[in-house]
């Protein structure tokens, strides 16, 4: 059951699932007083020297375990929305390689405030008994995704434009710019804000927000083809809370716009496309 609703969270694009979780053990380097001058203000790592063998592995795996609940439309575009079990565990090896429920990502090359990252993950498409909107449109079948994502930093911002790749499934190609902001309040509060925009390609868009003749005959929707472009413009807003040195809880809301050809779709039932997690973490 936690697979299914995860898998149905993923295929949506949600920022949270992408981003956010795979933001968390950014956020615990962003706790560790090494990584940031302001080392006063900042909540002390779990001492090493108190964990066993086991345990003192995972902590050098940066291994991370937690549970939460999402809330989000049921489909990019849908005007219903649903509650969503979110379990995830995530680790870092060689600080270089992590593997989380997004997939893997592997820092390729890193020099000052400069970083290259390549990534493999997946996207589980879209099925056509998640909505009663979405009858006789078929399902989007699953595929695998490549890319790679480039990240400048500069003081507690951090730029990046990321390349997604899906082979298989909509064979669709996603672009994403954007800006994170990430800020200690004191040693057990952080906050946190980000805004994007993501392009999508002609097999996106039209995979996702088109309408085929055949489409129309079954789901009664005007046949459409949408171009490619802008998909969407996203904000959000975070607070980490370090309630110990190994428990934080994490809340986040966020907020889409659906622009463009997509927003124009028959199957866009609302532009704006609200957001909102809860999560509970664990860090060795």
């Amino acid at each position: 059951m936690f697979r299914k609703f995860f898998s149905k969270s993923a295929a949506r694009g949600s920022l949270p699932i992408a981003v956010a979780i795979a933001l968390m053990p950014s956020l615990v380097q962003a706790a560790d007083p090494s990584q940031s001058s302001d080392q006063a203000a900042i909540p002390p790592m779990p001492d090493p020297e108190r964990f066993g063998p086991v345990r003192q592995k995972l902590h050098d795996w940066e291994v991370m375990v937690g549970a939460g609940v999402m809330f989000q439309p049921k489909y990019e575009g849908s005007d219903e929305m649903e509650i969503s079990p979110l379990p995830f565990v995530s680790a870092t090896f060689f600080d270089r390689l992590t593997i989380d429920p997004t997939g893997v990502e592997l820092t390729a090359y890193e020099r000052g405030p400069f970083q290259f990252d390549v990534k493999v993950g997946y996207d589980f498409g879209r099925n056509e008994d998640d909505s009663d909107d979405l009858r006789g449109m078929g399902d989007i079948d699953g595929g695998v995704t490549v890319g790679g994502k480039a990240t400048w930093s500069y003081g507690p911002a951090e730029f990046f434009v990321s390349v997604d790749k899906t082979i298989g499934g909509s064979d669709g190609l996603l672009g994403t710019v954007g800006v994170e902001v990430t800020r200690p309040v004191n040693e057990k509060l952080i906050l946190g804000a980000g805004a994007s925009a993501t392009f999508a390609d002609k097999n996106y868009m039209e995979s996702y927000f088109g309408v085929t003749a055949a489409q129309a005959a079954r789901s009664g929707y005007d046949a459409y083809k949408p171009g490619s472009g802008v998909k969407n413009i996203d904000l959000s807003v975070s607070a980490t809370y370090m309630f110990h040195e190994n428990w934080m809880v994490r809340a986040e809301q966020d907020v889409g716009f659906l622009v463009g050809d997509a927003a124009d779709s028959p199957l866009v039932k609302q532009k704006v496309q609200p957001k909102s997690m809860l999560v509970l973490g664990y860090r060795f």
